[in-house]
């Protein structure tokens, strides 16, 4: 698994493509380690056109809360897969060796952070190739771009530096537990006061 990690980074690339010309329904229904990449790209995809939309002045408040909402749903999902993918990871790997280290980021941790910068490349592109933009704003964007691509690069790297270290037993990861608690009804004192007083 952690072997072929390069290729679900493409994917990723492959995916946010594909789900512009024509957006994907959401399924919580998982099938493979390649499946739980997939759905949390899905989920980040979701929240970076929700988080735009959300920021619209004109469309009213309700369209806003309706937006926070699904920000809150998707996000809470996209945490849910990080947490599956680790999991998938941990169950394939041997004992870590007495001295190993443990690297406090996660292999799903990073595999997200690269979901997302897909995303922002996808659109930063779209920016520097836009053709009713000023010539200085895709300059700019082009710029960007080129940063964005070496970030990428650079973070799959260390990805597969980790994936390395993992195989080996030089450093071990937990999973790392998010707990959301706003989504929680008897975590949140905002909506139990509501539950209480309903």
């Amino acid at each position: 698994m952690l072997q072929t990690l390069r290729g679900f980074i493409e994917c990723q690339r492959a995916w946010t493509a594909a789900w512009h010309v024509a957006e994907p329904a959401p399924s919580l229904v998982t099938h493979g380690f390649a499946q739980l990449v997939k759905e949390n790209h899905l989920r980040n995809f979701l929240l970076w056109h929700v988080e735009d939309l959300a920021r619209r002045d004109d469309l009213g408040a309700e369209a806003v809360r309706r937006a926070k909402r699904a920000i809150d749903r998707h996000n809470q999902e996209r945490n849910d897969f990080i947490e599956q993918m680790d999991a998938a990871i941990l169950e394939t790997l041997h004992a870590p060796e007495e001295k190993a280290l443990m690297h406090s980021e996660t292999p799903g941790m990073i595999l997200d952070r690269l979901s997302i910068m897909a995303l922002k490349e996808y659109h930063m592109e779209e920016e520097a190739n836009r053709t009713t933009a000023a010539e200085v704003h895709r300059h700019t964007c082009g710029r960007k771009l080129s940063c964005l691509r070496q970030q990428r690069a650079n973070l799959t790297e260390c990805l597969m530096q980790l994936s390395a270290e993992l195989l080996a037993g030089r450093q071990y990861f937990k999973i790392y537990h998010q707990f959301k608690m706003y989504n929680d009804a008897t975590l949140n004192p905002q909506i139990r006061q509501l539950m209480v007083s309903g």
